[in-house]
């Protein structure tokens, strides 16, 4: 008799082509029992959403299982029409998305689209359907539920947002929930909460709880047994403290390797390799002989944006982003910024690097002054060559229609920074600092992976010899492999060029690994900055000790890799 909640045994997913079988997913085998969660885990390609969509019923085309079971209960997915998976979608089974905005209607009331969802999944009138939308909405840990009901997605924060999409997730009472990287994109202490509320309604409801990540940290604290994924094939599975503590597979240790501690920096950061030829010394032409200390310093900074107040005639109102006392950024230093979202860290690094004017407060650099003085276009041309940013999203960041080289050859010349005659071997040059194969110049940014398109962005920076970097949250949405590699090739390009960064990111842990000195925020202000390690090892504000608790932690359970 099966005693699995849910079981696929020797599952294998096949996307047909004309060039032939694309087989995404291989002989995988795995077992959810009821009020237990279980993590599935990989780097991006791994087939762990795939894996996901196929319990669903939800492979997008041409995808089909082409071999193996899927049973539900002892009852077989495999073998339903697309009308008896949709019966079984929302009441057996529920799914929460990745990216909340994607998954609520934003033209629809948050309490319309539950109260609709539970009527049509559990059969019952509209009015009673509302009132049950309303108390899971307080299941989920909404404020004020009678009052939600009446606002639009866009009126709720990430974390409010992820919790409607849980709710809308356990509208049919289903047995099995699918979480598909449902903590991504949140902050620590929204994703602690999230999680939280995960694990309680697990228990709670004796669901069986699918949980897709790349976050080794998240399994950690919240799986009760864990499956490695590689290349669509399992690598190795067991109870997570286990698996995580004592790894047997080379993939894993490399995995738990990879991930940034928080508890002290390490020395691959600290000291990186350099690798610099020909090519640094190019970069570091024109640097500017300066005895200043500060490359950067400001007075204190204020930005308001103007908003319209609710109502037809309610007017506007002044909302304040940034509210930052006087600061300065020494030469060569890492300065960390972090907080949670909305805190105004993007917007401080908008206004350092003269992206947005302050409402009030002077930013001056070092080697072109004022910001606010630089009136004649030579000036402006100048600062902008010296002052670059990596935004977040490689793919959005970079021209889709345009080829590695000329992405990376534009900006040299315009800055005529090299012949027309010598720029085909200067792009070649950079490709190889960041890692890409000659051959990279040549290809489109779509053909490209995501790790692979950030160092596309970090060679474009680097093009035009800059002094400055602004990284706004670059590895957010990087797996951890990727995502060490990335931070190891920005820290030697920190040593090897003498740059100046400002690194914004809510990991805490990435931030100690780069960071000469920590600031953090909360509603638009500073609540506490100074060195990395004093920060870390002894805050002197209750929000910082609270974003460090709250932050999931592997070096708890991974001790011996780790030391190791």
């Amino acid at each position: 008799m099966n005693t699995f909640l849910l079981q696929t045994e020797y599952l294998q997913i096949t996307f047909p082509h004309r060039f032939g079988d694309f087989i995404a997913v291989n002989d995988f085998t795995m077992q959810v029992d009821r009020g237990e969660i279980v993590g599935l885990i990989g780097e991006s390609g791994a087939g762990k959403s795939t894996v996901g969509n196929a319990i669903m019923g939800l492979l997008s085309n041409p995808g089909i299982i082409s071999q193996g079971r899927i049973q539900l209960d002892g009852e077989e997915l495999t073998e339903l029409d697309p009308s008896g998976m949709a019966l079984l979608r929302g009441r057996r089974i529920g799914m929460i998305f990745q990216d909340p905005m994607t998954s609520l209607n934003p033209l629809m009331k948050v309490g319309d689209q539950l109260s609709e969802s539970i009527a049509i999944l559990q059969g019952i009138p509209v009015s009673e359907a509302r009132h049950l939308a309303c108390e899971r909405l307080a299941d989920v840990g909404i404020p004020e539920p009678a009052t939600r009901m009446r606002q639009y997605p866009h009126e709720f924060s990430g974390g409010m947002r992820q919790r409607v999409v849980i709710a809308l997730a356990l509208a049919g009472d289903p047995e099995l929930l699918i979480a598909d990287e449902p903590t991504t994109a949140l902050d620590v202490s929204v994703q602690k909460q999230v999680l939280d509320l995960i694990k309680s309604i697990c228990r709670e409801r004796q669901l069986g709880v699918v949980l897709v990540t790349h976050d080794m940290g998240v399994i950690a604290e919240t799986a009760d047994r864990v499956y490695v994924m590689r290349h669509g094939a399992l690598v190795e599975s067991g109870p997570t403290r286990e698996l995580l503590a004592a790894p047997t597979q080379a993939y894993t240790r490399e995995l738990i390797a990879a991930i940034p501690r928080m508890d002290r920096r390490e020395d691959r950061f600290r000291n990186p390799v350099s690798r610099g030829g020909e090519i640094d010394s190019w970069l570091m032409q024109d640097q500017h002989d300066s005895t200043d200390e500060n490359y950067l310093s400001c007075t204190p900074l204020i930005k308001d944006f103007e908003i319209r107040k609710p109502g037809l005639f309610s007017g506007k109102a002044q909302f304040r982003a940034v509210e930052s006392p006087a600061m300065a950024i020494r030469r060569g230093e890492v300065l960390g910024l972090v907080g949670e979202s909305g805190s105004g860290k993007s917007t401080l690094g908008r206004l350092l690097t003269g992206l947005l004017e302050p409402t009030s407060g002077e930013i001056d650099y070092a080697d072109h002054g004022a910001l606010s003085d630089m009136n004649s276009k030579a000036r402006r041309k100048a600062f902008r060559r010296d002052v670059q940013v990596i935004f977040q999203d490689p793919y959005s960041s970079l021209n889709g229609r345009m080829r590695v080289d000329r992405i990376l050859a534009e900006p040299i010349l315009f800055h005529g920074l090299a012949s027309r005659r010598e720029v085909s071997h200067r792009v070649a040059a950079l490709l190889e600092r960041v890692g890409l194969p000659a051959d990279a110049a040549r290809k489109h940014p779509h053909q490209f992976s995501g790790g692979q398109r950030q160092r596309i962005c970090i060679a474009r920076a680097l093009s035009v010899r800059p002094r400055f970097l602004l990284c706004d949250e670059p590895t957010s949405a990087l797996d951890v492999s990727i995502q060490a590699d990335m931070l190891a090739l920005l820290m030697e390009l920190k040593q090897s060029l003498g740059l100046t960064m400002l690194f914004v990111s809510h990991d805490l842990a990435v931030v100690r690994q780069v960071s000469d000195r920590v600031a953090v925020m909360r509603n638009s202000q500073f609540v506490e900055c100074g060195p990395s390690e004093e920060v870390f090892d002894s805050p002197s504000s209750d929000y910082t000790r609270l974003l460090l608790d709250t932050a999931p932690r592997l070096d708890q359970h991974v001790q011996p890799i780790i030391q190791h």
